[in-house]
């Protein structure tokens, strides 16, 4: 923010400008630093800028032909230049200033160049804390109306007037003069307008005397022939009337007839244009027309769509403003209900103020707030939206992040609702989004649906064939599919876009496998991003890949579990102080359930296999071997699928056995009487269970005479061609594309009860 000492020591003077034709704005893109530039260039002066990021104001200048550079860099600053920087720039970290300063040349605030461009006209400078930018619009619409074609400058864009500055000919400027960091000081007004006044802006003033001592001052500069024009409805205002000695013009509500702006506040101020239009002499009766069809200003009560759901866009972000808006809208929409999502402009505004908000919020119906906007501000402690929003009275949602706030509302709207984006930052963004939420629900028949493939481990391979089945089937069953490689995204592009804005997919099918893929890792990612997914959430997906503590948990449910130890190098097993009983198995600890597998029947062969495992891991298992029949039990949530019985050619179920085709033969179902078949099923269900597993899973267990053991858990169950969960759901009569369709709508069920944004 802009300090009182900054203001004072480290800028030139205005006259600096003189005969200067070239200027260098920092900060190019912000609203009233890009009328700045177009109201320079008008003049035939040379203008360059830069701004920190892209945005749609730097991409229009760009159009214009101004040479915007995106990034705070000095490139193209010459002694030839005078810098402008706007109250947003912090001048002992921005290389543009730095370079002035090397070169000599003059460095000054946006208001101090607007001043020196106002120089020869008569300005009606509009301040106050609230209603400056409408009533300055009230004003100029008047004013030109009647014929006096005036420039005007507007902090914000004006669709009447199609753009926040008119470079009117005639011999007046009207324009808004802010008091946050006293930027009106390098004004000379003819007639100052004060709207009203309470404290705002503590983060410059400190204190209400403070702010009241600055308005005074500005006051103060109005010349002999010149006046004040205030509400005499506000105590802010009026006090400051009466401490000053020229020419005061008083107003209440007295304007003749309605104007097209809801609400009595801003019949306020449209009386104060009808003022402002009698003062200069303007024909009157042409004025208050011209006052009477203004509609308004850009995130002023902005209607976006009027439709079964009317969308508005609103600027206030002070108690006072909120309350006169809500009241507007209750005059507009009468017996409708009103949805508020609203962000909190600065820390230092919401600390003093909690009660407050929390009191003008209440006036709505449904009130969702998301973090406070903290502009150039660090967080206060103690300062939150949550606080304000355990004090509304209502309904009420707290959505941390602005981005969800679209969806969230979207989820909640419903015909007849007025919902009101509302705020001084960011929340700008959410009445477009929030419409674009509106449209995605209109135009989806079946939910889009990316496929997830590919991976950066050891069974890539493997998902990249479940994933182009899963492709396939989709296709078939009329889903609007999309295939993706998750490593290309992440590591290639560096792009989650994807993932977010409307046209973002309603739900993620993962065909992933093994480590960062199945053990939690992309579905913390889908989490992060509110996206739905299918398979098993985060716990459970890492509990079930880390096999160690998967058959600590499933032992803890008496489910019986073959013994073993867990190690992390050849040195811990070489200290194992037991002797091993062989045959013995050896696997990673955390992979897929086949690779880095050894089968170890001598002494030998022990060390060999660790190796190996410690090779994909940096644990891994070593194991009793059971002998006897290796079977695996699918899971479609509460229910067990057929038994199979894996019989692979080579005697040993390894890799190959499972992926080659024809290298092992499943049966189905398994070869086993009755009442194992049945105990097999428990099993699946009860270590599904156990594991906190949901949507699809595959058990796989062994058979050693009439005991069964669970040897691990797969989340993620492989549907491949050879894949064991599609062959068990085909001998329970669903296809391949029916058991697709059914984890699909699963998922999107499982994630909409759990108050996941799905469509």
């Amino acid at each position: 923010m802009r300090k009182s000492t900054e203001i004072l020591d480290a800028f030139s003077p205005q006259d600096a400008l003189e005969g200067r034709d070239a200027f260098f704005l920092v900060g190019i893109g912000g609203a009233g630093m890009s009328a700045l530039a177009r109201m320079l260039a008008h003049r035939g002066h040379r203008v360059i800028g830069t701004d920190l990021s892209e945005s749609p104001e730097t991409a229009k200048l760009r159009e214009e032909g101004f040479p915007v550079r995106i990034g705070h860099v000095a490139e193209g600053l010459t002694e030839r230049h005078a810098l402008i920087v706007s109250d947003a720039i912090d001048l002992e970290e921005s290389p543009e200033v730095a370079e002035a300063r090397q070169l000599g040349c003059p460095i000054v605030r946006r208001s101090q160049a607007l001043g020196w461009l106002l120089k020869s006209r008569r300005v009606v400078a509009v301040t106050g804390t609230h209603g400056k930018t409408t009533t300055t619009g009230l004003i100029s619409a008047g004013l030109r109306a009647a014929g006096l074609d005036p420039l005007i400058v507007v902090g914000a864009q004006v669709p009447t007037f199609g753009s926040p500055v008119v470079e009117g000919e005639g011999e007046t400027a009207v324009v808004e003069a802010c008091e946050a960091y006293e930027s009106y000081r390098d004004l000379d007004p003819f007639i100052a307008v004060l709207t009203n006044l309470e404290l705002d802006h503590v983060d410059f003033h400190g204190d209400f005397a403070t702010l009241k001592a600055s308005v005074a001052r500005f006051v103060a500069r109005l010349p002999e022939e010149g006046c004040l024009v205030y509400c005499q409805e506000d105590p802010g205002a009026k006090e400051i009337a009466e401490g000053f000695s020229g020419r005061k013009v008083p107003y209440g509500v007295d304007f003749p007839g309605p104007i097209a702006l809801p609400g009595r506040h801003n019949l306020l101020n449209a009386s104060a244009a009808r003022a402002v239009a009698r003062e200069l002499g303007a024909d009157l009766a042409r004025a208050e027309e011209g006052i009477r069809e203004f509609t308004g200003a850009e995130r002023r009560l902005q209607v976006l769509e009027d439709g079964p759901i009317a969308v508005v866009d609103d600027y206030a972000h002070h108690p006072s403003e909120i309350r006169a808006s809500l009241s507007a809208l209750r005059e507009r929409y009468p017996n409708r209900r009103l949805v508020v999502a609203y962000q909190p402009h600065l820390y230092s505004r919401t600390q003093g103020l909690i009660p407050e908000f929390a009191e003008a919020l209440s006036l709505a119906d449904v009130v969702a707030l998301t973090d406070i906007y903290p502009a150039r501000e660090a967080p206060l402690p103690g300062v939150s939206s949550a606080r304000i929003a355990e004090r509304i009275e209502g309904e009420v949602l707290y959505v941390p992040s602005r981005h969800l706030l679209p969806r969230e509302i979207a989820r909640l709207a419903r015909p007849g609702d007025v919902v009101v984006g509302m705020g001084a930052g960011t929340i700008s963004e959410f009445a477009p989004g929030f419409i674009e939420e509106l449209r995605r629900a209109e135009r989806a028949d079946k939910p889009r649906i990316f496929v997830a493939y590919g991976g950066d481990n050891a069974e890539r391979e493997v998902s990249l064939h479940s994933g182009r089945a899963v492709f396939a089937a989709l296709g078939r069953l009329g889903y609007p599919a999309e295939l993706g490689d998750v490593t290309e995204l992440l590591l290639g592009q560096g792009s989650l876009a994807r993932f977010t804005g409307p046209n973002r997919p309603d739900l993620v099918f993962l065909a992933v496998h093994g480590p960062n893929a199945e053990d939690g890792g992309i579905q913390g990612m889908l989490e992060l991003l509110h996206m739905p997914y299918t398979g098993s959430g985060v716990l459970a997906s890492a509990l079930a890949m880390d096999k160690r503590r998967a058959k600590e948990a499933l032992a803890r449910a008496g489910i019986r579990v073959p013994q073993g130890g867990y190690f992390e190098s050849i040195e811990a097993l070489a200290a194992h102080p037991e002797p091993w009983r062989y045959p013995l198995v050896v696997k990673p600890n955390a992979q897929g359930s086949t690779v880095g597998l050894s089968f170890v029947d001598r002494e030998e062969e022990l060390l060999p296999a660790l190796r190996r495992a410690l090779r994909y891991d940096r644990g891994a298992l070593v194991e009793e071997r059971l002998e006897g029949m290796e079977i695996s039990v699918p899971t479609l949530g509460e229910r067990a699928l057929p038994v199979i019985e894996i019989v692979p050619q080579s005697g040993r179920y390894d890799f190959a056995a499972k992926y080659l085709p024809g290298a092992t033969e499943e049966i189905v179902p398994a070869r086993l009487p009755e009442p194992l078949l049945r105990e097999a099923e428990r099993l699946a269900v009860a270590s599904h269970r156990a594991l906190g597993c949901e949507g699809a899973s595959r058990t796989d267990m062994i058979v050693s005479g009439e005991t069964i053991s669970v040897l691990e858990v797969n989340t993620l169950p492989g549907l491949t061609g050879t894949s064991l969960l599609p062959n068990s759901a085909q001998a329970a009569g669903l296809s391949f594309d029916a058991l697709v369709e059914w984890i699909v709508r699963d998922a999107l069920k499982r994630r909409s009860a759990q108050g996941a944004s799905t469509p």
